[in-house]
């Protein structure tokens, strides 16, 4: 709650009694939030849907440098359970995000969770055997949609 007030100087100004609380701290939301980044290290925020509307939301964050990275994950509170202070996925999509995860999500406060992120692979090492079979899938796919029409 904030109240105004004048200062030394004759200008108003605004005394803070509480600070602002972190979305998801309170329980009361939508959405479990798995921070998998410190927020702080970012300017700009953008959310987007990952595959159907509502359900699993990526907050992704812009650094000063430009480049763009995850902060955390919204998962649907109708898609996910917690059992024993542990993020626990209902549905298919949030079980397949859960085990991408670098870890699983720990309970911090209310519906946040802490998770490492996945792991870095680094150039040298791609493309990786999984990389490698799903474009020789797609090429398979294409072909057969060449010879098909």
């Amino acid at each position: 709650m904030a109240t105004s007030r004048k200062s030394s100087n004759g200008k108003s100004t605004k005394s803070s009694t509480s600070a602002r609380k972190k979305p998801g701290s309170g329980g009361q939301g939508d959405f479990y939030h798995v921070e998998v980044r410190e927020g702080g290290d970012f300017e700009t925020f953008r959310t987007q849907d990952v595959g159907d509307a509502g359900h699993l939301q990526r907050v992704g964050g812009k650094r000063a440098s430009g480049s763009w990275a995850t902060v955390k994950w919204l998962i649907s509170k109708e898609d996910a359970h917690v059992e024993g202070g542990k993020l626990v996925g209902d549905t298919k999509d949030a079980k397949d995000l859960i085990k991408k995860l670098g870890s699983q999500p720990v309970q911090v406060t209310g519906d946040r969770f802490k998770a490492k992120d996945r792991r870095n692979v680094t150039e040298k090492s791609k493309p990786t055997a999984a990389q490698t079979r799903a474009r020789n899938q797609n090429v398979k796919k294409a072909q057969a949609a060449n010879q098909g029409g």
